[in-house]
């Protein structure tokens, strides 16, 4: 829009008097081009703190120390060419402080022939500080909306989208300029999307509420046309009378695949439970059927009824082998876990693995790395392999190829989190993948069951997988099946990795003979609620020459701690009556005495009860142990001990 042009009025000094006089109230001042103040009314003096005798005469730019938008200059020169300039300045007030100033000046020219200036002032200080504390709860209000991590969308009373936040964007997978004018229902699937502008008539005309004020768990639409679940909570304002509402959106997908991995585990749990019961009380019937067999079997002569016999027994032989699969699944089939180097031990088991799949299927593997120990049960391992080889190679019928690949991998805290049944840390990775038929999404799911078999009747018992499950939860690990129909399937075994692990001293060779055990003179104190086990244990170590404390429970234990400053070693156990774990005592013993050896011992299968990790330095000895493990387990933990005091 064109400057609009004001032709320079002559005014004698007695009009300028009678303008300032009429208008004394309002801030006017009246100088010279150069800036001499001339008149200077009262509400100046109100509103500068300088009385009219102080300031007519002096340069108003000085008197005011006038900080201006553009330069002195240019506003002359505005005001010469056009007559006028208006535009906001900053102002001094005599006591010091600064003034936000609207000012408009006129030019008129005086019967001298000089110009002056007429300057009509208003002090805008409040409303540019109420500016800039909008401005600043617009820029926190936005940064809160920009970081949290729901999107918000803002509709008006048409379901016009208003606004939409940056988690939206992310959310639905589109620019806010793309959808901000356009009706919300285009972020919702059929049949939400037809329907939505008729929910919100009814609410307008009705006031009833279906979704406003409440959370709901509804549909939402991304760009892509994907679908996914939402948690939506509606709230509702009055803006320049019109009615807007404002919906907060919680993406649920993550949550929903939590939730149905943790009810898959928890049934898993519980049908291990089930199995494993059914399994144990089955076993005992199986071993008394096979030792009559045995028996009867030794007072017959050669003959028919032998070899009845005989395959009674052989049949009862492989229902102790389902029995074992279904105590693996259970986790409760005893395992002998030791040391071994997966990438030594999977490599030397190829061989029968390529006899057993045969020539039209390509076996290969694969090491990414090194140092592949873990603490297994080599044999269960093996015949775990063995089980998913075997399936792979029936989802093979053409042939096809099987990859074995070993890595080490670290599962963190936010993978733990999409698994509830997965801790983090490190572990050693056994890949298996073949080029199959593939699974669907249904047989997936329902793979580990026990039972459950995609082969055909007597093909199969269905306890493969099963029993590889019940084998990796009890080692300690962490099973993962990927699969896609017509792609193949990979099955992943996480086990939990060891780095620079000392041999067991029990699983030296012993030979015929037994060498003489490991002494020493050491107090040692032993923390054991059974009295028969904790006899035991106390008449072994005094054996070998210790000297021994016992305690029946954690509290009588730091009583004895607190009266002997010589106790060399504590060995307790896990789970204990009255109140204290054998972890809790640990942890105060630790705090009381930092350089005392720490044994731990249960007879709970899971050495999770006692990690490294939750008392440093500590070690692990299961029950039943013989003497010699207790001996070479001793004396290995109080040589550590003396070696860390001496260094």
């Amino acid at each position: 829009m064109p400057h609009r042009l004001i032709a320079p009025r002559t005014a004698s000094p007695h009009e300028l008097d009678a303008l300032v006089h009429v208008l004394d109230g309002a801030d006017i001042i009246v100088h010279r081009l150069e800036g001499t103040i001339t008149h200077w009314s009262i509400g100046c003096e109100s509103m500068y703190g300088w009385a009219r005798e102080e300031a007519v005469g002096e340069s108003v730019d000085e008197l005011l120390d006038t900080r201006f938008p553009e330069s002195v200059d240019d506003i002359r020169t505005h005001l010469k060419s056009r007559g006028f300039w208006q535009g906001e300045v900053v102002h001094r007030h005599k006591s010091g402080y600064y003034i936000n100033v609207a000012t408009r000046c006129v030019l008129v020219n005086l019967p001298d022939g000089e110009p002056a200036v007429i300057q009509a002032n208003s002090d805008v200080s409040a409303l540019r500080k109420a500016e800039e504390v909008v401005r600043s709860r617009e820029a926190h209000l936005t940064s809160i909306l920009d970081t949290v991590p729901d999107a918000m969308i803002v509709i008006d009373q048409k379901g016009i989208v208003l606004s939409f936040s940056k988690a939206a964007e992310t959310l639905f997978g589109m620019a806010a300029e793309d959808i901000c004018g356009r009706n919300v229902s285009n972020l919702m699937p059929n049949p939400y999307r037809d329907a939505h502008d008729g929910y919100i008539d009814r609410y307008l005309h009705t006031g009833e509420k279906r979704i406003i004020g409440y959370g709901r768990v509804v549909t939402g639409r991304r760009a892509d046309g994907s679908q996914f679940p939402m948690e939506l909570h509606v709230g509702e304002a009055t803006a320049d009378g019109e009615r807007i509402f404002t919906g907060f959106v919680r993406d649920l997908t993550s949550r929903f695949k939590i939730e149905e991995d943790l009810r898959q585990a928890q049934k898993m749990e519980a049908v291990g439970q089930l199995t494993g019961g059914l399994a144990h009380d089955f076993n005992n019937l199986l071993t008394v059927i096979s030792g009559n067999l045995e028996m009867i079997e030794d007072k017959l002569p050669p003959g028919p009824l032998r070899d009845i016999l005989r395959e009674a027994q052989d049949a009862a032989a492989d229902g102790a082998k389902l029995t074992g699969q279904l105590l693996a699944f259970g986790r409760r089939h005893p395992l002998s876990p030791k040391q071994a180097d997966l990438g030594q031990l999977v490599t030397g088991f190829s061989d029968l693995l390529r006899r057993t799949l045969g020539e039209n299927i390509k076996l290969s593997t694969v090491l990414s790395g090194s140092d592949f120990n873990v603490l297994v049960d080599s044999s269960q391992l093996q015949n775990a392999i063995l089980n998913i080889a075997l399936n792979a190679r029936d989802a093979m019928p053409r042939g096809g190829s099987l990859t074995t690949e070993i890595t080490r991998a670290h599962l963190d805290a936010d993978y733990a989190k999409m698994y509830p049944e997965v801790r983090s840390g490190n572990f050693v990775l056994i890949a298996m993948t073949d080029t199959g038929d593939g699974m669907t999404a249904d047989v997936k799911k329902r793979a580990i069951e026990p039972f459950f078999t995609t082969k055909e009747v007597g093909s199969g018992t269905g306890l493969g997988l099963s029993m590889v499950y019940g084998f990796v939860k009890q080692s300690g690990g962490h099973l993962q099946i990927y699969s896609e129909v017509g792609r193949g399937t990979t099955i992943r075994i996480y086990l939990p990795a060891i780095s620079g692990a000392r041999p067991d001293a029990g699983s030296q060779d012993r030979g015929t003979v037994e060498s003489a055990l490991p002494r020493g003179t050491e107090r040692i104190l032993v923390v054991e609620d059974d009295s028969r086990v904790r006899r035991v244990a106390l008449a072994r170590l005094a054996d070998m020459g210790y000297q021994v404390l016992e305690a029946e429970n954690g509290r009588r234990a730091l009583e004895l701690l607190y009266e002997n400053d010589d106790v060399a070693l504590l060995f307790t156990d896990i789970v204990m009556p009255g109140g204290m774990t054998g972890d809790e005592l640990a942890r105060e013993v630790r705090d009381l005495r930092p350089d005392i050896a720490i044994l731990f011992t249960s007879g709970y299968s899971e050495p999770a009860l006692a990690t490294n990790e939750v008392i440093p330095g500590a070690e692990w000895l299961r029950k039943p142990y013989t003497a010699r493990d207790l001996a070479f387990k001793v004396r290995d933990m109080l040589d550590k001990a003396q070696q860390q005091s001496l260094s």
